[in-house]
């Protein structure tokens, strides 16, 4: 009888980090991907965003959470929604990110506790790749209805989970 392969066991909170930074990736894919004629267009379908000031929301909303659960470090500045451009939603996106991924690891030096966010750091991680993945898809939405939609080859790019993962991985 042949013996099953035994791996190492996962470190869940590298898991973790590296979930939320996989997420991270596939934003940074969908900034490469949108067309710029479209960033600032308004779709007929929402009164209130447009594709630059979903990006701007997802950034500001994670510097919300780190204004409340990590007082004590330096909190990214917010996005102006009426003037982001594609590169500072870029860069703001991949800085606000750092900031997470720095309370994820101290929270998971904490026993998984987050200040002010309850119940612990996997609800940290979930909500905040489910708040991303939303507006993901609501702008992915967007692009085809102002008429410059994700090709199936730019779609498959932020569903390529393993591949994204492999970026950031270390």
């Amino acid at each position: 009888m042949a013996r099953a392969k035994t791996k190492a066991p996962i470190d869940l909170g590298r898991a973790l980090v590296e979930a939320f930074l996989t997420n991270e990736r596939i934003n940074q894919v969908l900034l490469e991907i949108v067309s710029p004629e479209i960033w600032r267009a308004q779709p007929p379908c929402s009164k209130r965003r447009n594709i630059a000031t979903s990006f701007a929301h997802m950034h500001n909303v994670r510097c919300m959470r780190l204004k409340m659960s990590a007082r004590d470090h330096r909190t990214p500045n917010r996005l102006d929604r009426a003037e982001v451009s594609i590169d500072e939603a870029k860069k703001a996106l991949r800085e606000s990110a750092a900031a997470i991924v720095g309370l994820i690891e101290r929270s998971l030096a904490v026993g998984g506790h987050v200040p002010d966010h309850r119940p612990d750091v996997v609800a940290l991680v979930c909500a905040a790749i489910t708040h991303d993945a939303h507006h993901r898809g609501q702008i992915c939405h967007w692009a085809a209805r102002l008429g410059a939609p994700l090709t199936p080859e730019q779609s498959l790019k932020m569903w390529e989970w393993d591949k994204r993962w492999k970026e950031v991985s270390r």
